[in-house]
């Protein structure tokens, strides 16, 4: 024992051995994850639901011990970038979408911007996307999934999308077919899959690269197959809200050993190595490699750059926490599943005056949403339903950014290029009638899995009362 500056006392670890070192190091760790998962007990034990009063939110944290303890195993021990917990889970992932692999980020937007800037890769030859080639989407849905083509300099063509489903009108991608089309990017609307069937013929037919933005939809099925293992790349996102957590974070799909290369080098700085943080010349050639680009022979292999990249990975303490999530996502989905049931019967004679959801033909979808819009002719709007909602404290989204187009940022970008004489950033093709009524008119409430049948019901309670005129708009 000795004392320590602040007078306290405490054991004097210099004077053990290393294995007496060892197993205390052990004892202390049993110790603290014990109380950790004591803690995490008292935290998730179930709390009164008091209508009016509890905050009924569209998402949360479900977690418990699992979590908590593998988050506090990885943080004793100090390993602060991508290490063994990030590895595990990577290797879950691929298993659980039954692809050969899925590389870790730090957020689902990222994900995003490491799927489209690898396809701008010279690994692809002719099929590589360059700058002023074009991809269809939709502008009913969130920003990132559209930025990351602007950012690398390729058009976006914006399409149209159809109800009840909220994605895309298969019949819009002929007409937005051009010669300079070269893939298309389509995220499935909180957790209902897009038309696939449609989708994967036409990109099959014009051999157009297909990116997915999985992210709403982890656990989603059409005709029996998991939504996210249909495009040549798929994204993930492990935000809060979504089906699992990691806190930040996400994750990128691919299909075959090349991808994974180039999409593991687009993450990883762009450099040309493949070993793992920490780890040095695991090829046993880390100074005898071939010439790359006009480097001198030999140079060193650890920092050879094939690709303008990121360092967009994510880190081991999250990853522990994904570690135990992805245990859950089976769960997750029924109970999503099962509470979006519950709100569609509950406002299905509501139909007159709103029009309620449904899932895409063929579809099984694991919901992350449940979404309404209020028809034209109603006696009340969406903004009047959403404001007596949020006063009885149930909380609402709009479908993201409604129609993007309408957003600063993108007004704001299209005024400084026609100030300059340059062309618009972006295509459209027909009309965006049907995403600008979303954007007016709709919203979406939660479905998450920790959500009661007496919250679910007080919803639809609330929702009734509003759209037949019981309270004052």
């Amino acid at each position: 024992m000795h004392n320590t500056q602040d007078g306290s006392v405490s054991e004097d670890y210099s004077a053990m051995t290393w294995r007496e070192r060892r197993q205390r190091e052990k004892e202390l760790r049993a110790e603290i994850l014990e109380r950790v998962a004591e803690m995490a007990r008292l935290k998730s034990a179930p709390k009164d639901f008091d209508p009016g009063r509890t905050m009924v939110r569209y998402a949360a944290r479900i977690f418990g011990e699992p979590e908590m303890v593998n988050l506090v195993d990885s943080a004793l021990e100090f390993w602060l970038t991508a290490g063994r917990w990030h590895n595990r889970l990577e290797k879950a992932l691929a298993a659980w979408y039954g692809l050969p692999h899925a590389r870790l980020v730090n957020s689902g937007s990222s994900a995003n911007l490491i799927a489209i800037s690898s396809l701008t890769s010279p690994a692809w030859g002719d099929r590589r996307l360059r700058p002023g080639d074009e991809v269809i989407t939709v502008a009913a849905g969130f920003p990132t999934t559209v930025a990351p083509m602007i950012q690398n300099g390729l058009v976006p063509v914006f399409v149209d999308i159809e109800l009840p489903h909220y994605n895309i009108d298969p019949a819009m991608l002929e007409p937005a077919l051009s010669p300079k089309t070269r893939a298309v990017m389509l995220a499935h609307t909180l957790g209902n899959p897009f038309d696939l069937g449609a989708v994967v013929d036409f990109c099959q037919r014009n051999g157009l690269w297909l990116i997915e933005d999985n992210c709403d939809a982890s656990g989603s099925l059409y005709n029996g197959q998991l939504t996210g293992t249909f495009g040549d790349l798929s994204t993930l996102s492990f935000y809060p809200p979504h089906h699992m957590t990691t806190g930040e974070g996400g994750a990128v799909l691919c299909k075959t050993d090349e991808m994974n290369r180039v999409v593991e080098s687009m993450r990883d700085w762009g450099r040309d190595c493949w070993c793992p943080s920490g780890a040095d010349n695991t090829c046993g050639l880390r100074f005898c490699q071939e010439q790359h680009g006009d480097l001198p022979k030999g140079y060193d292999h650890k920092y050879t750059y094939r690709h303008l990249g990121y360092n967009l990975k994510m880190t081991d303490m999250q990853a522990s926490i994904g570690c135990a999530q992805i245990e859950r996502l089976e769960g997750f989905g029924a109970a999503r599943r099962r509470n979006w049931k519950v709100l569609r019967d509950a406002l299905d004679d509501l139909s007159d005056v709103l029009i309620l959801p449904e899932p895409t033909k063929n579809s099984d979808p694991s919901w992350f949403g449940f979404m309404l819009t209020v028809r034209p002719d109603a006696p009340f709007t969406r903004d009047q339903m959403v404001r007596h909602l949020e006063g009885a404290r149930i909380q609402t989204r709009m479908l993201f950014g409604g129609n993007l187009l309408r957003q600063p940022a993108m007004t704001d970008l299209i005024a400084d290029r026609r100030a300059q004489g340059m062309p618009d950033p972006y295509r459209v093709v027909g009309s965006l009638e049907v995403t600008d009524m979303v954007m007016t008119s709709g919203f979406w409430l939660g479905v998450y899995p920790g959500m009661s049948d007496e919250q679910l019901l007080y919803m639809a309670n609330q929702i009734r009362r509003c759209a037949r005129g019981e309270v004052s708009p």
